[in-house]
C-alpha cells in the first residue's frame, strides 16, 4: 500500500470522526504530490458512490494565511454535488466547523492552463456570486500544515451559494466587499483584493495548476475563489449572513 493510499484511508474514515493526527506526523517525508494523490483517491471513491464534481475551491490565498502555515502558494480542493447545500443544516454533518466569505465563479466555458492569466480566466466565466463556505478539518485542533491541508481536500466542508449572479462586467472584484455576521455580531470584513489580489489571479492559478495535472476545468462548474476574511467557528443554533453590497448576500443557519 502506498503512502497516498495509506493517507487516503486514515482521512476518509475520519469523517465519521474522531479527527485524527496530521498525515505529516505519521509521514514526515510526505510530499506534494503524494497529498494530492491522496486526495484525488478520497474523491474517487466517493464518485464511485455516485457523487459528482462541480467544481473546485481554492485555499490559502490571502497573504495571512500563507503566512500562518509558513508557505508561499494556495491549494485546491474538490466541490462535490452533496457538499452544495441549502440555507440551513444540521451542524452534526461536521467534525470542526468554520465558515468564511468568498466570491464564487460560474464558468461558462471549458479552461486549462498553462497559459492562463487573469483576461483568459475572466473570458471563461459567465458570472460571479457570493458564497458562504463552511470549512472542516478532519485533522484535531485543526494542527494543518499546507500538505496536511491538501490530502484533506482542502480543509473542504461544505459551501452555500448565494442567489445572485452577476457579469464580470459590472464587478470591481478587488473593491467587492463584504461583512459577514454571526447571529447579528460582526465577526469579519474583507475585499475580493484580499484573494491574491484580485479572485480571477486565484482562478487562472487553478486552472494553470491543474492543467499541469492534465485536468481542465469544465464549463457549468464552479469555483471558489478563497477567503475574503478569517474563519470563524459555528456551532448549532448560529446564523451566519455574509453582505457584500452592490453584489448580494447569503446566510446559514446551522441546527442541532
Amino acid at each position: 500500500m502506498t503512502v497516498a493510499q495509506r493517507v487516503a484511508d486514515t482521512l476518509q474514515a475520519a469523517y465519521a470522526g474522531p479527527p485524527v493526527a496530521p498525515p505529516t506526523s505519521t509521514f514526515p517525508d510526505l510530499t506534494l504530490d503524494e497529498a494530492y494523490a491522496a486526495q484525488l483517491l478520497q474523491i474517487e471513491r466517493r464518485l464511485a458512490s455516485g457523487r459528482r464534481v462541480v467544481g473546485h475551491k481554492i485555499g490559502l490565498t490571502s497573504a495571512a494565511m500563507q503566512e500562518l502555515l509558513g508557505v508561499d502558494q494556495p491549494d485546491y480542493g474538490h466541490l462535490l454535488d452533496d457538499m452544495v447545500v441549502a440555507d440551513s443544516l444540521s451542524i452534526d454533518r461536521f467534525l470542526q466547523p468554520r465558515i468564511e466569505p468568498e466570491i464564487g465563479f460560474v464558468l461558462g466555458r471549458d479552461l486549462q492552463g498553462p497559459g492562463v492569466d487573469e483576461v483568459a480566466a475572466a473570458a471563461a466565466v459567465e458570472a460571479a456570486f457570493p458564497a458562504l463556505e463552511i470549512v472542516d478539518s478532519r485533522i484535531a485542533d485543526w494542527r494543518i500544515g499546507l500538505l496536511d491541508t491538501i490530502a484533506d481536500n482542502a480543509s473542504s466542508g461544505a459551501v452555500v451559494l448565494g442567489p445572485e449572479r452577476v457579469a464580470l462586467r459590472d464587478l470591481d472584484l478587488p473593491s467587492v466587499s463584504v461583512t459577514m455576521r454571526r447571529n447579528g455580531q460582526d465577526v469579519g470584513t474583507g475585499t475580493g483584493a484580499a484573494v491574491m489580489g484580485n479572485p480571477l489571479r486565484a482562478l487562472a492559478w487553478l486552472a494553470n495548476t491543474l492543467g499541469a495535472r492534465g485536468i481542465r476545468l469544465e464549463a457549468g462548474h464552479i469555483v471558489l475563489a478563497g477567503a475574503m476574511c478569517a474563519m470563524v467557528p459555528v456551532a448549532a443554533g448560529d446564523q451566519v449572513t455574509a453582505e457584500f453590497p452592490g453584489f448580494g448576500a447569503v446566510s446559514v443557519r446551522f441546527t442541532s
